[in-house]
């Protein structure tokens, strides 16, 4: 695990991933501001082929709401991102940024209880995918 991120390795295709993770957001209150197809713009812009690699811009906005109020700047830290991606090997990796990593740059005893709370829900999105298959691995993240 990094300092700035945790996830899971899936036993499921990607695009049923990006399916269960979006589902498993929405039902923890995050709607999907920003879809970046990060392969597909490597692809166009650099003529460079990757495996699948998308980044979904989480936002909650009951809880980006209380953040905003407290520090206007927060704005520069959020959407919480996802990253569903594929490696060279065909395995499916679904990361969270960690919002208490993040929003410890803040320093303020408001926006680090937020940032757990975020997290709290972020764990259980994770957990729900988990259940949506039958690998139990741990995936540690590159530092």
């Amino acid at each position: 695990m990094t300092k700035y991120g945790f996830g899971k390795t899936v036993d499921m295709s990607f695009d049923d991933a990006i399916a269960h993770v979006t589902q498993a957001l929405q039902d923890e209150g995050f709607g999907i501001l920003a879809d970046i197809d990060v392969a597909g713009a490597m692809k166009k812009k650099l003529n460079q082929d990757m495996p699948p690699y998308r980044i979904l811009g989480a936002c909650n906005p009951p809880l980006a709401h209380r953040a905003l109020e407290s520090e206007p700047s927060i704005g520069l830290l959020l959407p919480c991102n996802v990253v569903v991606r594929q490696d060279e090997a065909g395995a499916v990796h679904v990361e969270f940024m960690d919002p208490n990593a993040v929003l410890e740059l803040v320093n303020k005893p408001e926006i680090t209880a937020l940032a757990s709370e975020v997290r709290q829900r972020l764990e259980r999105v994770m957990d729900q995918m988990m259940e949506h298959q039958g690998q139990q691995e741990s995936m540690p993240m590159p530092k």
